[in-house]
C-alpha cells in the first residue's frame, strides 16, 4: 500500500464582502454602460427612421400637389391663347373667352353640378359681393377654377372652406380626431379630365346640326369612352373644341342626347376636334386640406387629404401646416406672390364681363401662374429623450421667427400645441414651386 505523504494544512476562505461590493459596482458600471450604449443607438436608429419617414412622406405630398396643381383650370385642348392686359392693381391677365365655357344655364344649376362650392350665387365673401345668380348666358367665372384660403389658429379669409354643416363640406378647423387641422390652409381647383368624354368623329358619334345650332347628339362610345350609363339625370353636358366651350342642359335617351331649351341655343363649334363630356363627371373639382388622425395609441397627427369629388382620401400622414403663396405677373414683368385673400380681393379684371355679371369677384384667380407650397412634416411619433435643439425648426409661416426655434414658441403663428400635437416630434419644413400650366384662361 502506497502511503501519500502529509501535506501542510491551508486554510480555505471564500471572498470578503468589500471585494464582492466591488465586483457588483464593477458589474453594474458596465451593464449601465452596455444600457445606455443600446439606449443611445436605439435613439439614434428611431430619429434616423423618423427622417427618412419625413423625406419620403415630404416628396410624396409635393408630387401629389404638383400634379393637381398643374392641371388647374385645364379645358380640354384649348389651354392657351388669348391677349394680355394691365389691371388697374398692376397684374397682368388675359383674356379668358378662349378658355372658359360659356354656361347656358342658371348659375344656381351649374353650382349644384359641382362640389365644394363656399360661394353661393349672390352672397359677400370678405370684401367682395358675388354676383346674384345669372338668368342669361355667362362665362365660366375665375374663381371656380381656383380658390385658395388663409388660415389661422382661429379663422379662415376670406371666407370659412368649411360653411355649414353636412356631409357635403369639409370639416371644420379643431384638434379631435377627424377635424380639420388648425391653422392650416385649403385650396380648392378644378379642371376637366381631357382623357375622359366621347370623340365627335362625325361618323358614329356626330351632332345634328341646322343653321349652326345644335338639334341633336348621337353617341357610340368608342373603345376606351365612358358607358352611356355613366350619364346620370339632370347631368350638365359640356360641348367643346380646341376653341371654346358650351355647358348646357340636355335629355338622354340611349345614345341619343337632345339639348334643352336653356336661354340660348347650342352653337356648332368652329374650331377642331369637337368633344362632348358629362360636366358632372368630367369637370373635377380637388380640394386639399388637413385633417387631425391618430394612430390607435393616442398619438395624433395631420394627414394631406385629398377630396375629389366630394369624396376624400388621405394622400400622406405627418402634415402639420400647410400654406400656399399665389404668383401674379405685373405689369413690368415681375411676379409677386400674394395670399389668398389679396387675390379674392380683385373685383374688375381686363377680361371681365359685366354686362352679364355686373362684377367679376375673384377674378385674379386666373391670373395665377404658379403657386408656392410650404409643408410642415412631423414624425408621426414623439421621441421623449430628444434634446431641446433637436425639438427646434423653422417653417415660413412663422414669419416672426428667425432660424431655428422650439414648437411653443411665443412667435409662432400656430404652435404645435394649438393643434393638439405633441411637440417631442421631429419636424422639417418642404417647400416647392409650381408652374401652373393653364392660367390663361
Amino acid at each position: 500500500m502506497i502511503k501519500l505523504p502529509n501535506l501542510p494544512f491551508r486554510s480555505v476562505r471564500g471572498v470578503s464582502l468589500i471585494e464582492l461590493m466591488v465586483a457588483i459596482t464593477l458589474g453594474i458600471l458596465v451593464a449601465l454602460g452596455i444600457v445606455n450604449i443600446f439606449n443611445t443607438t436605439s435613439s439614434s436608429s428611431l430619429v434616423q427612421a423618423q427622417l427618412a419617414r419625413l423625406q419620403e412622406g415630404g416628396r410624396f405630398a409635393m408630387t401629389a400637389l404638383t400634379n393637381d396643381l398643374r392641371m388647374a383650370n385645364a379645358q380640354y385642348c384649348s389651354n392657351m391663347g388669348g391677349q394680355s392686359a394691365a389691371l388697374s392693381n398692376g397684374a397682368m391677365t388675359l383674356d379668358r373667352y378662349l378658355r372658359s365655357p360659356k354656361v347656358i344655364v342658371s348659375g344656381a344649376t351649374l353650382q349644384s353640378a359641382l362640389q365644394d362650392v363656399t360661394t353661393t350665387w349672390g352672397t359677400k365673401s370678405g370684401s367682395n359681393t358675388y354676383p346674384a345668380s345669372p338668368t342669361a348666358p355667362f362665362i365660366l367665372p375665375a374663381w371656380y377654377a381656383m380658390r385658395g384660403y388663409d388660415c389661422t389658429a382661429t379663422a379662415c379669409t376670406p371666407v370659412d372652406p368649411a360653411p355649414g354643416s353636412g356631409t357635403n363640406v369639409i370639416p371644420a378647423q379643431g384638434t379631435a380626431t377627424g377635424n380639420r387641422v388648425v391653422g392650416s390652409d385649403v385650396l380648392t381647383l378644378r379642371y376637366l379630365d381631357g382623357t375622359r368624354g366621347w370623340t365627335l368623329d362625325g361618323t358614329s358619334s356626330k351632332m345634328t346640326v341646322a343653321s349652326q345650332v345644335v338639334s341633336s347628339l348621337t353617341i357610340v362610345p368608342k373603345t376606351g369612352e365612358p358607358l352611356l350609363t355613366d350619364i346620370k339625370s339632370g347631368d350638365l353636358m359640356l360641348l367643346t373644341d380646341c376653341n371654346a366651350g358650351q355647358v348646357f342642359s340636355a335629355k338622354v335617351s340611349g345614345g341619343s342626347i337632345t339639348p334643352d331649351s336653356n336661354y340660348v341655343s347650342v352653337s356648332q363649334p368652329t374650331g377642331v376636334s369637337p368633344r362632348l363630356f358629362d360636366f358632372n363627371r368630367d369637370y373635377q373639382t380637388i380640394t386639399y386640406y388637413l385633417q387631425v388622425v391618430d394612430d390607435n395609441d393616442g398619438n395624433k397627427t395631420g394627414a394631406l387629404m385629398r377630396r375629389q369629388n366630394g369624396v376624400s382620401s388621405e394622400v400622406i400622414r405627418g402634415v402639420e401646416r400647410l400654406d400656399f403663396l399665389y404668383g401674379v405677373m405685373d405689369a413690368t414683368g415681375n411676379t409677386s406672390f400674394r395670399s389668398a385673400t389679396d387675390i379674392d380681393s380683385a373685383t374688375s379684371c381686363a377680361s371681365s364681363s359685366p354686362s352679364v355679371l355686373g362684377t367679376d369677384p375673384g377674378c385674379l384667380w386666373r391670373s395665377v401662374q404658379s403657386v408656392e407650397v410650404h409643408l410642415l412634416m412631423d414624425g408621426q411619433k414623439p421621441l421623449y429623450a430628444l434634446s431641446t435643439g433637436d425639438l427646434q425648426y423653422q417653417y415660413y409661416g412663422d414669419a416672426a421667427i428667425t432660424g431655428l426655434a422650439s414648437p411653443d414658441d411665443t412667435n409662432r403663428a400656430v404652435k404645435p400645441s394649438q393643434q393638439g400635437f405633441d411637440n417631442h416630434m421631429l419636424r422639417r419644413e418642404f417647400t416647392t414651386l409650381v408652374a401652373v400650366r393653364n392660367y390663361n384662361p
